[in-house]
C-alpha cells in the first residue's frame, strides 16, 4: 500500500518535493495546500485535490503525512496543526525560526506520540552513508579536528526577487551554513562550545556576507567552518556534491576530517593515510572509496514513510533539528559578540 502525502507550500522547494515524490515507489500526491492560484494550477496538472489552508486539508482528508515546505515563519504553527490532527509531519530545514520554537513544536510532538522529521536531506545522501560508515568504522581512527568551507556566489537577482533576503537574520549563516552544521553533528557529534565572527554585507544588506565559527565538540574534536554568499569560489556542498543539476560540479571538496589514523575529504572521499611507520615523515597516499548514487529527496520520501508505517525511527528527528538550529543560534549570538581591538 502506497503512503499518501499531502505536499504544503508549492514554492521551488515544494515543487522539487512533487517531483520526488513521482520517482517513489511507495508515495503518491495526495493533495497540495497552498494559497496561490499558482499552486492550484499546479494541483490541476497534478490530478491531485486543492485545498488553501491545512484546516480545511484536515476537515476534508487525512492523508498518511504531510510535507511542509512553506516559509520558516510557518512552521510552528503549521507543524502543531499536523500533530493536533495527529498526521506525521516532514517539515523543511530549518525547523523553526528559533530554538525555542522547535522545542515547543518537539514536546508536543512527544507528548502526542506523532512523528516529526525535518528535511536535513543530505543526510540521505548515500555518499555522506558512506562517509558516516567509513568513520564509525575507525578508517580515521579517534576525530580530532575538521575543516568546513561553504563559499558561494549569490548573483543580485537573488535578492532583487525575494527582498526579506537582505533582511536581518537572512544572511549565509542562517540561510545556508545551517546545512553544513547539520551535516557536521551527524559525522561528529553534538557541539558544546562555539566560538564566532562576522562581517556586514559589502552589499550593505542588513546582515552578513561572511562568517567564521570555531566548534568545539563532546568528544573534543574541534572544527572550523567558514561561509560566505559573496564569494567566487568552486568549494561548497552546492558545487561539489553533484546533487542539485541546476548548480555546476567542481571536482573540489568541501569538509575535510582529521583523525589520529588518517584523514577523509567530502564529497570525493578520499581517506588519506600513511605508510608504516605512520608519521609525517612517512609517504601518504589517498584510498577513495565507491557509493550508491540515489537522489536524497527521493530516499528521505521513502523514509518518511517507512516512519508513518512504523518500520524505522527518524533519521532526522525533530529534536536533531533543533540542536543543529541551536548551534547555528549559538554562532549568530557569538559573532554579535565578538571583540573590536
Amino acid at each position: 500500500m502506497t503512503t499518501r502525502v499531502a505536499v504544503v507550500g508549492a514554492g521551488l522547494v515544494g515543487v522539487r518535493h512533487i517531483e520526488a515524490i513521482k520517482h517513489t515507489n511507495n508515495v503518491t500526491l495526495s493533495a497540495i495546500v497552498d494559497s496561490s492560484d499558482v499552486a492550484r494550477q499546479i494541483a490541476v496538472n497534478e490530478q491531485v485535490a486543492f485545498y488553501p489552508s491545512l484546516q480545511e486539508l484536515f476537515s476534508k482528508d487525512k492523508p498518511d503525512g504531510v510535507l511542509l515546505s512553506t516559509p520558516t515563519t510557518l512552521h510552528l504553527q503549521q507543524g502543531l496543526e499536523c500533530i493536533a490532527a495527529a498526521c506525521p509531519v516532514l517539515i523543511e530545514k530549518p525547523i523553526t525560526v528559533t530554538a525555542e520554537d522547535a522545542r515547543v513544536l518537539v514536546v508536543a510532538a512527544e507528548e502526542n506520540s506523532v512523528p516529526v522529521l525535518v528535511g536535513h536531506h543530505r543526510r540521505h545522501n548515500p555518499l555522506i552513508q558512506k562517509a558516516k560508515a567509513l568513520l564509525d568504522e575507525g578508517a580515521i581512527g579517534t576525530i580530532r579536528s575538521a575543516q568546513g568551507i561553504c563559499w558561494l556566489y549569490k548573483p543580485d537577482d537573488y535578492f532583487e526577487v525575494a527582498p526579506w533576503r537582505k533582511r536581518k537574520g537572512a544572511g549565509p549563516i542562517s540561510v545556508n551554513l545551517v546545512h553544513d552544521i547539520d551535516l557536521m553533528r551527524y559525522l561528529m557529534g553534538d557541539v558544546v562550545q562555539v566560538q564566532a565572527t562576522a562581517t556586514q554585507s559589502m552589499r550593505g544588506f542588513e546582515n552578513e556576507d561572511v562568517a567564521a565559527a570555531v566548534l568545539r565538540f563532546k568528544s573534543g574534536a574541534i572544527a572550523t567552518i567558514t561561509v560566505s554568499d559573496a564569494v567566487v569560489s568552486p568549494w561548497s556542498w552546492e558545487l561539489t556534491a553533484g546533487e542539485n543539476p541546476a548548480y555546476p560540479k567542481t571536482a573540489q571538496s568541501c569538509l575535510l576530517i582529521g583523525g589520529s589514523d588518517g584523514s577523509l575529504s567530502i564529497p570525493d572521499l578520499q581517506v588519506w593515510t600513511h605508510a608504516e611507520p605512520k608519521s609525517w615523515w612517512s609517504p601518504i597516499a589517498a584510498q577513495s572509496f565507491p557509493h550508491e548514487l540515489s537522489d536524497p529527496l527521493v530516499n528521505q520520501l521513502n523514509h518518511f514513510a517507512s516512519v508513518i508505517k512504523g518500520h524505522e525511527t527518524p533519521l532526522v528527528s525533530g529534536l536533531e533539528g533543533m540542536k543543529s538550529l541551536q548551534v547555528v543560534e549559538s554562532i549568530q549570538s557569538a559573532a554579535a559578540k565578538s571583540v573590536s581591538l
